[in-house]
């Protein structure tokens, strides 16, 4: 199991270190399916850009899912002054990204960093606090620019895309600290698996697809799925906080979120396996959560549907795992796609 769990911590790494704000995805698709394909898979790529792969087994049919894009930002505008206006993509919170270094990736192949700040970010200026919302920040370029005139000379324009850095490191102690831990962690895990059924360690007693998909944070990402799908399972983040019952070294299984009750007798089958192998999970509402599967629901598929992910603390955020959780859903996941 050490050998599976220090395989994903490395994909995760791999993945982490490639930028993939929502529709700025093709170089982490990519990753994904040279991946499988030195597997010996043969993924295909839809032409929105996820990655399907059929793994292999027969019968009711079902999916895995995971999505491998992230938050982000894109240029608005550029100020008078050679900074960039930023707008978000997806749900990102910009008072987690004040002084957060980051790159700008023009459309025609440049990347040059830059940092996060709000518009008065020094203590010794400012006459009072800058409230840290879109407004006011901006990206200032580390170019020597201050017009929006040399801003354009760089080939950096509206539309540009904003990626953080994830500052991804695991302890000594077993904690995986990153960005975008939501949900490269959870892409991770999936990989793992798919290179344990290559292997012959993980045996499918039924048909098994993976979907890797590229728009989940802006609600589309898992609209469509093979005709033949049974039961679908978003493989995302498990919350962590108030209220909650997971920790970062559990598995998550996820009764309800914003879109309203997962699949009951499927919540119950996830439960079941998990306390029959003894893993640490828990039982878990979230209020403010939606995920691939509701997509893919609301696209009219008849389909059973669950919710799964290891605990991640300060989601949206500079977010924080365990090794544990990794290995509890790994092993949740093993065990459901062998029964």
């Amino acid at each position: 199991m050490d050998s599976v769990v220090d395989y994903i911590t490395e994909q995760l790494s791999e993945l982490t270190s490639i930028p993939s704000p929502t529709g700025f995805t093709s170089k982490v698709t990519a990753y994904v399916s040279r991946t499988l394909e030195g597997m010996g898979f043969a993924p295909e790529l839809s032409n929105k850009g996820n990655v399907l792969v059929e793994l292999g087994g027969e019968g009711r049919p079902l999916v895995l899912a995971s999505h491998v894009d992230t938050l982000g930002a894109m240029v608005r505008s550029v100020k008078d002054n050679g900074r960039l206006r930023p707008t978000t993509l997806g749900g990102h919170q910009w008072s987690t990204a004040d002084g957060e270094n980051c790159t700008v990736h023009t459309r025609d192949g440049r990347v040059y960093t830059g940092v996060v700040l709000n518009t008065e970010p020094s203590s010794h200026v400012a006459d009072e606090k800058v409230e840290q919302v879109e407004k006011n920040m901006e990206i200032l370029l580390d170019e020597n620019v201050d017009t929006k005139k040399g801003v354009a000379e760089l080939g950096v324009q509206t539309g540009d895309i904003i990626a953080m850095d994830p500052r991804t490191t695991v302890t000594p102690s077993g904690y995986i600290k990153s960005r975008f831990l939501d949900d490269k962690l959870s892409a991770a895990i999936l990989l793992g698996l798919a290179r344990e059924v290559s292997e012959g360690r993980v045996l499918l007693a039924r048909k098994v697809y993976l979907l890797f998909t590229v728009y989940e944070e802006v609600g589309h990402g898992g609209a469509f799925v093979p005709a033949d799908t049974l039961d679908m399972l978003s493989v995302d983040m498990g919350c962590v906080g108030d209220d909650l019952g997971c920790t970062e070294r559990m598995v998550s299984i996820c009764a309800k979120d914003s879109g309203g009750p997962y699949n009951y007798d499927l919540v119950s089958e996830l439960a079941s396996i998990a306390r029959e192998l003894e893993l640490g999970y828990a039982i878990d509402v979230y209020p403010h959560y939606s995920s691939d599967v509701e997509a893919t629901l609301c696209a009219g598929y008849d389909i059973r549907h669950g919710l799964i992910g290891p605990g991640v603390y300060a989601s949206h955020n500079y977010e924080r795992s365990h090794v544990d959780g990794v290995r509890n859903t790994f092993e949740l996941v093993r065990a459901f796609v062998g029964r």
